[in-house]
């Protein structure tokens, strides 16, 4: 078998990982046999193991486990499956003193089905499998990272040592794969982020809070500003709703038995079951508060559609291994709108809500970076819905219509879907791999009903509608943590927090720099001057760690000729140019909200 073919495809990859993972299992029982097994998948990109050790693992360690690991390779050792019914099973792996595997044994003897194990030299894991044939032809191989997890995500269990690692069939491709691991580092929008100022975190505020600097505040604002006044031009309807409401509100919308656990509540514990008790939450999404101004007054069908928006602080108890930087945070801000339509309006509301977001991510730059998930109800976990099924597949099948229509390239991913509705969400991975979604439009048939929300149709007769409920630019702090990843912190102009920044030579051209100054800020830019007693050379490296997009330096020629010298980010001297003259040139690539 060709190694290099066998790993291009998925199944290779995961199998050639998966070996790697009992490499790695071996070698830490070689050199820590009071450890315990627990499991070792493989992942994106790599593979972990969990194992329950005395003390956390050292770097010291992981250098000493790959080098055990590399003896194991060498030696190529054979990986034999082989079977025992249930309770053999269970006995083998007790005398072997594994309690983790016990526990998953025990499940897998509940049906009734033999039980599958590995064996490499003297090493012996349960496993299902598949393997590669020898441990001989894992050429490339490091182990990357050691941290805490929980026993199966389960914060009231017990915490292991997770041990993760990559692999690959030739040493050369381990190596192309980790210098991008650290350049991906390098964008990572968390280091970024902070060593330019654009946010920061502290342990007294609390995970998952983050504050957002100057600079990270700027480019919120610009974004809110260009977002909200494409929706304006789009017929959106600008709603202000509270932060937080009565649990009676989620009761209706059915938040609080779907969403409950993601929510923060507020009042006495003791008093969230007691139905007199006023216990409020705060929101985690803004549907049930647009909904209470459609329901201001009596609509027509000729009211219709109505589109609400509006830029909204949500709150959602994320877990606290969940979290990262600015992409998954507790308290966020988000493009929400809700879309209240006529049967007959729903294709083109559905389309113009998808081509509005596609505008937004190609001005941003990000769309090629994107793929779409249409995101469908699980009816084998039909708890998790409301709804009958008949209603599900109705709905889906129009939404699979529509998309089709509109050919867009998508996946189908079952168990996706809102509690009451399916969805199109827009996915995108950050530097390292992981994916989120980023916009989500969804086909809501069931809350409309459940809040009253009626219109008169042209019978005189009470109609529900459907709503859709779509976000534009999606959540603004994962947004911008995906932009500073993709420039590497070097932000299009229109972006920029701070987009020119004036260089006087000596103290004696300060004044000149101050008018200009004045210049520039009444041209709309985001400008400052560097005043400092430094030497030009240090104000440049200044300008450029910053990633200012431009410089203008000023000295007596240029004071006295009434030019700047232009340098630009990413190009260096682009030489002199009359003040209006470079006035006119920044505002045009400014205004076109033109990126890289």
């Amino acid at each position: 078998m060709d190694m290099q073919e066998f790993f291009e495809s998925e199944v290779g990859k995961r199998t050639f990982r998966h070996t790697a993972s009992h490499i790695l299992a071996q070698a830490v029982k070689q050199l820590f046999p009071q450890a315990k097994l627990a499991i070792g998948p493989a992942v994106e990109n790599g593979f972990y193991y969990d194992f329950d050790v005395a003390a956390p693992f050292t770097p010291e360690d992981l250098k000493a486990i790959e080098a055990a690991m590399k003896k194991i390779v060498k030696h190529n050792l054979p990986l034999e499956r082989f079977e025992l019914p249930p309770a053999e099973a269970i006995a083998l792996l007790e005398e072997m003193d594994e309690p983790y595997k016990v526990e998953l044994a025990q499940e897998h003897a509940a049906k009734g089905e033999a039980i599958s194990f590995y064996r490499q030299g003297d090493f012996v894991d349960l496993c299902a499998g598949p393997h590669l044939a020898s441990t001989g032809a894992v050429k490339g191989f490091a182990l990357t990272s050691a941290t805490g997890a929980y026993w199966r995500g389960d914060s009231n269990k017990k915490m292991l040592q997770r041990i993760y690692g990559t692999a690959f069939p030739t040493k050369e491709a381990l190596q192309t794969y980790l210098a991008a691991v650290e350049e991906a580092k390098k964008r990572d929008h968390n280091k970024l982020g902070r060593e330019l100022e654009y946010f920061t975190t502290t342990d007294v505020i609390g995970q998952g809070l983050p504050i957002l600097l100057p600079k990270g505040t700027m480019v919120l604002r610009t974004l809110q500003r260009f977002v909200e006044d494409e929706e304006e031009k789009r017929g959106y309807l600008q709603t202000k709703t509270p932060l937080f409401a009565k649990r009676e509100l989620y009761k209706i919308s059915g938040h609080w038995d779907h969403y409950r656990d993601g929510m923060f509540l507020l009042g006495d514990p003791q008093d969230f079951e007691k139905p007199e008790a006023e216990i409020f939450a705060l929101r985690p999404m803004t549907c049930p508060f647009q909904f209470q101004a459609y329901l201001n007054k009596m609509r027509s069908y000729r009211d219709l559609p109505l589109r609400y928006n509006e830029t909204s602080t949500l709150f959602r108890n994320e877990a606290s291994g969940e979290m990262h930087g600015l992409i998954r945070v507790r308290q966020f801000t988000i493009s929400e709108g809700h879309i209240a339509c006529r049967p007959d309006q729903l294709a083109k509301e559905f389309a113009d809500s998808l081509e509005l977001a596609k505008f937004m991510l190609d001005t941003l730059g990000l769309l090629e970076d994107v793929r779409f998930r249409f995101s469908l109800w699980d009816e084998n976990d039909r708890k998790k819905y409301i709804g009958d099924a008949a209603q599900w597949e109705a709905v889906q099948a129009t939404m699979r219509g529509i998309l089709n229509d509109l050919q867009i390239d998508y996946t189908e991913e079952a168990g996706e879907a809102a509690f009451y509705g399916p969805k199109l969400d827009i996915q995108i991975k950050n530097v390292h791999g992981k994916e989120d979604t980023l916009i989500t439009i969804q086909i809501d048939f069931q809350l409309a009903e459940r809040f009253g929300m009626v219109y008169i149709d042209p019978e005189g007769q009470k109609q529900f509608p459907y709503v859709i409920h779509r976000t534009s630019i999606g959540c603004y702090e994962r947004t911008l943590a995906l932009l500073l990843e993709k420039y590497a912190g070097a932000m299009p102009l229109w972006l920029a927090p701070e987009q020119v920044r004036v260089l006087p030579i000596t103290e004696r051209h300060h004044e000149a720099a101050q008018a200009l100054l004045a210049q520039l800020r009444q041209a709309g830019f985001r400008a400052s001057s560097d005043d400092r007693n430094e030497k030009i050379g240090y104000k440049i490296r200044e300008a450029q760690k910053e990633k200012i997009p431009y410089m203008l330096l000023l000295g007596d020629q240029e004071a006295e000729n009434g030019t700047v010298a232009v340098r630009q980010r990413g190009e260096g001297d682009v030489g002199a140019l009359p003040v209006a003259e470079f006035l006119a040139k920044a505002a045009a690539e400014r205004d076109a909200r033109a990126h890289d």
